[in-house]
């Protein structure tokens, strides 16, 4: 039987810490875990092997002995031996110091989940490491996290409103703040997958999606749009309406307003993220149209108007 190497498994190098070698389980064992993985005969033998793995790594006293013993693992009690009688001739000539006591007893119960080579390093007659508690092999980890986009509306996310939509058949009620941004994510902490082995269940993070409206263009929590200014108004002044996220106002058109004018309305902007009453400003901007189909009596007026 071959030699076995459980930092390669676990996808750690040997000076990795415990709590990278925690972290390497977990995360495997999520993607590994027969219950993701249904008659998945590849999977189910990885984690088995990860769990041996994990078994001997995680227990510092364990980890240290498979270390010492390394490609010695055949001849362990030999190893053992002769390492101890060094340790009484260095104590002897007082050097003191040595390596520490044989493998100690242990049982594995009936060890179906482990490999051979396992069993003759670890448990039976002769000896082995000592086992760790079954628990790390199979214990309590954190179920998946679930990602969703939400699709949402300029008008919607610029209003706090619930939402119920539906994750893996279950019914999700969250309720949404104004001002919430194309791109960003919320958790829910607890609404992924289930834990495994009563472990906590994994959280779902939900990341909307605002997709580019026909009448505004946000810029953070500002807006931006066009109104449409005729020249008359543009020439001799007036009013004109102008649409807003909540509802029409009037504004003011000064006489001689050029082309591409912006004015901002303060605070008829996007509201400000979980800031109530705050928002940002509207700018708007004039495009002035020409008229078309003149009639003859309007082209010579504005022929009187070229000429003076």
């Amino acid at each position: 039987m071959a030699y076995i190497d459980y930092y390669t498994i676990l996808g750690v190098d040997k000076n990795a810490t415990q709590d990278d070698i925690k972290k390497a389980y977990r995360k495997l064992a999520r993607k590994l875990h027969p219950d993701l993985n249904p008659n998945d005969k590849e999977a189910e033998r990885k984690f088995k092997e990860l769990n041996e793995a994990n078994e001997v790594l995680s227990n510092p006293e364990n980890r240290a002995k498979y270390d010492k013993y390394g490609e010695h693992w055949k001849h362990g009690e030999e190893y053992e031996r002769a390492q101890q009688q060094q340790q009484r001739q260095y104590q002897s000539q007082g050097q003191g110091g040595g390596f520490g006591g044989g493998f100690s007893g242990g049982d594995f119960g009936d060890g179906e989940d482990f490999s051979d080579f396992f069993q003759s390093m670890f448990g039976g007659a002769g000896g082995g490491f000592g086992r760790s508690s079954r628990g790390s092999a199979s214990g309590k980890f954190k179920g998946q996290n679930v990602h969703a986009e939400l699709n949402l509306g300029l008008r919607d996310a610029a209003t706090t409103h619930p939402q119920t939509f539906e994750i893996n058949g279950k019914k999700v009620r969250i309720t949404i703040p104004a001002g919430v941004y194309d791109g960003q994510q919320i958790k829910l902490k607890g609404y992924g997958e289930p834990g495994f082995n009563g472990g906590p269940n994994g959280d779902l993070y939900i990341t909307f999606n605002i997709p580019a409206d026909p009448d505004f263009e946000r810029i953070g929590d500002d807006l931006k749009t066009k109104v449409t200014v005729d020249l008359y108004t543009a020439v001799l002044g007036g009013d004109v309406k102008v649409n807003t996220l909540n509802g029409s106002v009037s504004l003011k058109v000064k006489a001689g307003t050029q082309n591409g004018t912006t004015v901002r309305l303060k605070g008829k902007g996007f509201p400000v993220y979980k800031k109530e009453g705050q928002s940002g400003d509207l700018f708007v901007t004039y495009e002035v149209k020409l008229p078309t189909d003149l009639t003859d009596k309007q082209k010579e007026l504005f022929e009187q108007l070229k000429n003076t």
